[in-house]
């Protein structure tokens, strides 16, 4: 075992040239990030996952319900046990010859037994509620954690200054505001982590979980090599679109469409601008140039660009499916306000309501958020639409 860290640990992968651990321990004079304290982030999203179920039960709710919020789910299917047996046991999704055994064996038409499935898949819908009450948490976070950046980045000189990221480095001591800004942040993700098997299920749920993971990921690695300035600028960066894209998912849960519609291309301008235009220009510019320039080159630096760059992938995606759902939401003469869906995707039919009493638009929703967005960010369109 003793072997193993210290491969892994080797200090000519993880540290600049000439530089070792032992210069990095934390003294009385100075601060420096262990490794250790990553720990702490366990104990804390789960504080934190606590805090959002009592700030939905106690301050999300009443406010949905202050707000005419629909409280009440999908239409319930009526009690059968037999096609109870089949949805929960052999498929949600019957063929054509499967409905006919049904047909026989019940002594249902066809068209009620597609009625039937449809409306027991549509029965595992979270409300509109429960989405308004997890985008207000969301909401409420990351306007946060985002005012709480600002704050403190402002009185930084590596804000205005990219290459102060690299003053001194790695001989950086760890204020005590970074440190708190990291940990949440760093929190707040391993309880996205925790908490998206239990969340409203969406399309992106796949991409959404890589987020996850390289966002613990890089908070992780740009910790542990005291690599925390140009973090911040990170975290900053990125949580600014996501308190508009929780802003419109609230605005459209509460029916206000002209608001949501005003408020989704905010964020559509906000998250091109900030994730396609500043990301590259301000972030992989002093990761890929000015480090190399400053420090010369070690693996952890690369290490370091090779996570930046996929997260930058992630951007382009959700930036293609923004821009794709707007153009496609102009084309109809509607705005649809969201980014991730909504629609779970075991559900690709229409509400057990009449089309001709279906709202014209819902909402279909993050980064990650993810959105997050980041957050994950986008589809749109009528009830009886699958993305």
């Amino acid at each position: 075992m003793a072997g193993i860290l210290a491969w892994f640990w080797n200090e000519r992968f993880w540290l600049p040239h000439n530089v070792t651990w032992a210069d990095l321990q934390s003294t009385e004079e100075a601060t420096f990030p262990q490794a250790e304290d990553l720990y702490l982030a366990f104990p804390l999203a789960f504080c934190i996952f606590m805090i959002r179920m009592l700030f939905e039960r106690f301050i999300a709710k009443p406010c949905a319900l202050g707000l005419k919020v629909q409280a009440n789910g999908p239409q319930k299917a009526q009690p059968n046990a037999i096609l109870e047996k089949v949805f929960t046991a052999i498929t949600k999704h019957p063929d054509e010859k499967r409905l006919e055994g049904l047909s026989k064996q019940l002594d249902w038409d066809v068209r009620s037994i597609q009625r039937w499935f449809r409306q027991r898949r549509n029965q595992e819908k979270p409300s509109t509620l429960r989405k308004f009450c997890e985008s207000m948490w969301r909401f409420t976070f990351y306007l946060y954690i985002f005012t709480y950046g600002v704050r403190f980045l402002k009185k930084t000189p590596w804000l205005w200054n990219t290459r102060q990221c690299w003053n001194g480095y790695p001989y950086q001591p760890l204020m005590p505001d970074l440190h708190y800004y990291y940990m949440v942040e760093l929190s707040f993700y391993w309880s996205l982590m925790f908490s998206q098997f239990i969340d409203v299920k969406r399309k992106d749920f796949g991409i959404m979980c890589t987020h996850h993971i390289l966002a613990v990921t890089l908070i992780s690695f740009s910790y542990i090599t005291n690599l925390t300035r140009v973090g911040t600028l990170v975290f900053c960066l990125h949580d600014v679109a996501d308190i508009v894209l929780e802003a419109a998912k609230m605005a459209n849960y509460c029916k206000c469409q002209k608001l949501s519609d005003l408020l989704f291309l905010t964020f559509a301008v906000v998250f091109i601008v900030s994730r396609l235009g500043i990301y590259p220009l301000w972030i992989l510019n002093t990761t890929s140039f000015e480090l190399y320039e400053a420090l010369g080159n070690f693996p952890a630096l690369w290490v370091l660009n090779v996570l930046l760059m996929v997260l930058q992938i992630l951007h382009c995606l959700w930036s293609y499916l923004i821009i794709k759902t707007a153009y496609k939401a102009i084309l109809k003469g509607k705005m649809a306000t969201d980014a991730r869906s909504d629609i779970e995707s075991s559900s690709d039919e229409e509400e057990s309501v009449p089309r001709s009493k279906a709202p014209h638009s819902t909402i279909a929703t993050n980064g990650t958020s993810g959105a997050n967005g980041t957050n994950g960010y986008l589809t749109g369109g009528t009830c009886s639409e699958e993305h």
